[in-house]
């Protein structure tokens, strides 16, 4: 079996592979040929929609679902998620693990802590929150108003809640049709996947179900390797014109939809 925290793993990944933010158009993803996605990655129908398949350059490396060993700290049936390395465990109880590559918040944006997922939903809406709105207008004021789940929701194809006690966080781990962003820091803070990962995430889990993210100390301790993976990219702004259509212009009409 693979231990998925040691650098072994690293380099047989790399011979084997030769919003809760950032809104991406659908018409701005690359439709390669087939034969040109990896397992678990092409293009697939769900709930109506036509789901395009992940391009095998954001599956590089690390950067990709995989199986094996559990190495970290936390007990079974738990979400270990690290901010860091920018992955996320589920963590099974025969001492295994899936262990899935995420994308996370900028620097001072993510979640800390440990938190429960009390609700999971297939094709969510999205709602920026009252604090992306009056810390980042110039990025979510366009779309105040929300984006109905689809394939241009920031929320992709599936997202699992994150509450404190009975409050929700606004916190969520979600799909997302940002590609780039895996294994990156880039979102408003909550923790992304590949939608094709979101799905197969959703799929294995019950709930409720903790959740915990690591901290620097931990991740250090933990998996060395991969502490600081990755990048922290910009804010992309994005228009209602672009993303939806001119049609979806956006007005003040009071959010329709799930705060992200």
């Amino acid at each position: 079996m693979i231990d998925l925290t040691r650098r072994s793993f690293g380099a047989m990944m790399l011979a084997s592979v030769a919003a809760c933010g950032r809104t991406v158009p659908v018409t701005e993803l690359e439709l390669p040929d087939v034969d040109q996605f990896l397992d678990g990655y092409g293009p697939m129908p769900d709930a109506g929609y036509n789901l395009p398949g992940i391009p095998s350059k954001y599956l590089q490396g690390v950067n990709r679902r995989m199986s094996g060993i559990y190495n970290g700290e936390q007990g079974p049936n738990t979400l270990d998620v690290d901010p860091f390395a920018k992955f996320l465990y589920h963590v099974k109880s025969d001492g295994r693990t899936t262990r899935y590559p995420v994308g996370v918040g900028r620097a001072g944006r993510s979640i800390r802590g440990s938190a429960t997922i009390k609700l999971k939903r297939e094709w969510p809406g999205w709602t920026p929150t009252r604090n992306m709105l009056r810390t980042e207008p110039e990025v979510y004021g366009p779309f105040r108003a929300g984006i109905p789940g689809g394939l241009r929701s920031p929320l992709g194809a599936r997202a699992l809640y994150l509450f404190r006690g009975n409050r929700d966080t606004y916190y969520r781990i979600h799909g997302t049709n940002d590609l780039e962003s895996i294994g990156n820091s880039g979102s408003a803070g909550c923790i992304r996947l590949f939608n094709q990962d979101a799905i197969h995430l959703y799929d294995q889990i019950d709930v409720p179900m903790k959740v915990h993210i690591r901290s620097s100390d931990e991740s250090l301790r933990v998996d060395p390797e991969n502490y600081e993976r990755g990048i922290e990219l910009p804010p992309k702004i994005i228009s209602p014109e672009e993303l939806l259509g001119p049609e979806a212009e956006a007005t003040d009409r009071p959010p329709q939809f799930d705060e992200a």
